[in-house]
């Protein structure tokens, strides 16, 4: 290669790196999503004991690192089925920073899908909706029990909050 060849190679090399040092102009390449399972919010809402200090704990984290945490309306309707008002449900939601959450909202298709991987995995629908979303929104499953989670694995990563902190 000829020095005309080098310099427009090494300047071309300049424009490319330059592009990924303004950070104004690129995505966050480093941004996390959780999906934090309903009882993760319990947890933390009613601080239960050992599970509720990690959950809390992995919150800080998560809005000291600029994470996002991502729920759903299943999350909504698991909470009220367990007997959460809507006051209590906001309150739940608002340990995270506004900046920190992110409301997402499943689609026909990602139903249709968690049902089938309900029936075909015998697991809960509401926790294969759960991995589908994560899956879906680049999430990993925040969860205390993993037991029916594991049988989803392939559709998204998942870990319990001590492994996250």
């Amino acid at each position: 290669m000829g020095e005309s060849g080098r310099t427009l190679l090494n300047s071309f090399i300049d424009s490319f790196i330059s592009i990924f040092e303004d950070t104004d102009n690129l995505v966050k390449m480093s941004e996390k999503y959780y999906y934090f399972d309903t009882s993760i919010w319990i947890d933390i809402y009613d601080k239960r004991g050992y599970n509720g200090e990690i959950a809390m704990k992995l919150m800080q984290r998560i809005i000291v690192e600029n994470f996002s945490v991502i729920y759903s309306d299943m999350n909504i309707i698991e909470f009220k089925d367990v007997g959460f008002s809507d006051y209590e449900i906001n309150q739940m939601l608002s340990t995270a920073k506004p900046d920190n959450i992110k409301l997402v909202h499943p689609t026909k298709e990602q139903i249709i899908e968690a049902k089938r991987l309900a029936r075909q995995r015998d697991v809960p629908k509401g926790d294969a909706l759960h991995a589908v979303l994560a899956r879906d929104h680049g999430a990993q499953i925040v969860a205390t029990d993993l037991k029916d989670f594991n049988k989803l694995k392939d559709i998204t990563t998942m870990k319990k909050p001590e492994e996250l902190i």
